[in-house]
């Protein structure tokens, strides 16, 4: 078995989802974290895109979410997160690619510029979460008992909603009740839990802050409420 390094910056979710897939799988894994913005430079020779993920075995280097997932789909099959039946398999890789759909309205919601965009993006990600609504069974996971990788695909989303819950009720998942419980049967998951930095929530507000966008002021204008209701309490 290949030494697996993990390379990503502090926030990625698209490289959470090969963390949970290896922790589920119990292969052990090194990781490496880059600044995005000052890449080095033997990152950029092994990444064509430069992006993150990137799978680093020795030598070697595997690129792209889906590609990486599937490698250790298949250098570790004894414990498979796809379904045993090609029908299964073709349903759960489309409902990953779904939730990598979410990921990118997820970035437009808190990338809006203004107060309109900003609503039209939560209404967006209300309509993906009604379909996901839809098609979940009895859980816990998307497959009923079995924990695969169309939920290591989902766990970071709703790990980005831990910090939106934190600033308001955006109503993103109102009217609900499949998805919620979903989210915290992944919520509870050790590798789900494990897949991050201890401090992420914090450092994911910070990064929005630095956003420009309509939500980083919303987050800007409630830490000072709560900054100056913290200088008259003292």
């Amino acid at each position: 078995m290949p030494t697996f390094e993990l390379v990503s910056n502090l926030l990625c979710p698209y490289t959470q989802r090969a963390a949970i897939q290896l922790a589920e799988k119990g292969l052990p894994f090194e990781r490496t974290y880059i600044d995005l913005a000052a890449k080095p430079a033997w990152f950029s020779r092994l990444s064509p895109l430069g992006k993150v993920p990137l799978l680093r075995l020795g030598n070697e280097a595997i690129f792209e979410t889906a590609v990486i997932c599937e490698y250790i789909e298949e250098v570790a099959p004894s414990t498979p997160l796809w379904a045993a039946d090609p029908l299964g398999r073709a349903r759960e890789r489309a409902w990953a690619e779904f939730a990598s759909a979410v990921i990118a309205d997820v970035f437009g919601f808190y990338m809006a510029p203004d107060e309109p965009a900003f609503d039209r993006k939560c209404a967006d990600l209300a309509g993906r979460f009604q379909r996901l609504e839809q098609h979940l069974g009895a859980g816990p996971y998307f497959a009923g008992a079995r924990f695969g990788l169309v939920d290591a695909a989902f766990a970071p989303v709703f790990r980005l909603f831990d910090t939106f819950d934190g600033i308001a009720d955006f109503g993103v998942l109102a009217g609900l009740s499949a998805v919620p419980a979903y989210r915290r049967a992944l919520g509870e998951r050790p590798s789900v839990r494990d897949a991050v930095v201890s401090d992420y929530g914090q450092v994911f507000r910070q990064y929005l802050l630095a956003r420009g966008s309509h939500l980083s002021r919303v987050v800007g204008g409630r830490d000072l409420l709560v900054t100056a209701g913290a200088g008259q309490a003292c």
